[in-house]
């Protein structure tokens, strides 16, 4: 016959009454939650919380604390959701549920939630790089960094002088100054000085053949279209109202303002439009390279055709 055991401890608090104040609210008792559907599909699996740390990347404690609904435990309320999905995918559950039945106890009246809220959401902590791995991601970057700003300094802010291009043995040169042209090692040429031209009428004479020129007014009246035959000229009526050019050859197209030569339009063959031909834009052009006069030209041969001025009624 066993002897009664008489218990010595402190005494032993008795379990509350149906509809007491101190019986807590079933809502309080997680019978089915989602921690204990977690753990339960994993016993029934046969894994470990050991299995499931390795298949997921969360450690062992943070696993726990999912299955006892212990979400202070995690980071913030986005890590106890992203690694319950990752939890139910493992084990083979709906992870949608389960993160829904985790947001639901989280903003219940006993939500386990931790105040921090981070701004990245961890979908699957398993993709989410290590740290060694983003250390190696910043150097690599700031290598990089550092060779482009190395070779930019290298490629287009060379140090010292360059290298000179005249032989060994050349004499030095003057340096040039406004008005003059080098015309060989050490020697000057001044360039002829361009006679002041107050004003006067313009114009335009062709010095290779078929030339096409439109002198029109701002406003839209042509006042001359054509292909210019060689040595032919069109002077601009004085009464047009700032007459413009367009031609594809400015570069054979001599330009006088009352019989004096002025700069040409171009010193290359390309196409210019809408350019104001007026005595004063002309004399106010960079003198540069002045345009041969029209009398230099050769004649227009006999059976050149004609240019044919367009009537001056406005388009």
């Amino acid at each position: 016959m066993v002897a009664d055991v008489e218990y010595a401890g402190p005494p032993l608090a008795e379990p509350p009454l149906a509809g007491s104040p101190n019986e807590p609210p079933l809502a309080e008792l997680p019978l089915d939650s989602a921690g204990m559907r977690l753990r339960h599909a994993r016993e029934a699996s046969g894994k470990s919380l050991t299995d499931i740390a390795a298949a997921t990347k969360i450690p062992e404690r943070l696993l726990a604390a999912i299955e006892a609904s212990q979400f202070s435990v995690l980071p913030s309320r986005i890590y106890a959701i992203g690694f319950s999905r990752s939890y139910a995918r493992v084990v083979g559950l709906d992870e949608v549920a389960i993160a829904d039945e985790v947001r639901a106890e989280l903003d219940g009246p006993t939500g386990d939630e931790s105040p921090s809220t981070p701004a990245f959401i961890p979908g699957d902590p398993a993709r989410v790089p290590g740290r060694r791995l983003t250390v190696i991601a910043g150097l690599g970057a700031a290598a990089v960094i550092v060779g482009a700003l190395v070779y930019w300094h290298n490629a287009y802010d060379p140090e010292g002088p360059l290298p000179s291009i005249l032989p060994a043995d050349a004499p030095p040169t003057s340096k040039p100054v406004a008005g003059t042209r080098l015309v060989g090692p050490g020697k000057l040429a001044t360039a002829p000085a361009v006679a002041p031209v107050s004003g006067g009428p313009v114009t335009i004479s062709a010095l290779a053949p078929g030339i096409w020129v439109k002198v029109y007014e701002a406003a839209g009246k042509t006042l001359f279209e054509g292909q210019m035959a060689q040595g032919q000229s069109f002077t601009v009526p004085a009464d047009a109202s700032a007459p413009l050019i367009w031609t594809g050859r400015p570069d054979v197209l001599a330009i006088t303002v009352g019989g004096k030569p002025v700069a040409r339009l171009a010193e290359k063959q390309e196409i210019v439009k809408a350019v104001p031909i007026t005595a004063t834009a002309l004399l106010a052009r960079p003198q540069s390279f002045v345009s041969a006069p029209a009398a230099s030209a050769p004649a227009a041969p006999a059976n050149a055709p004609a240019a044919t001025a367009v009537s001056t009624v406005p388009q």
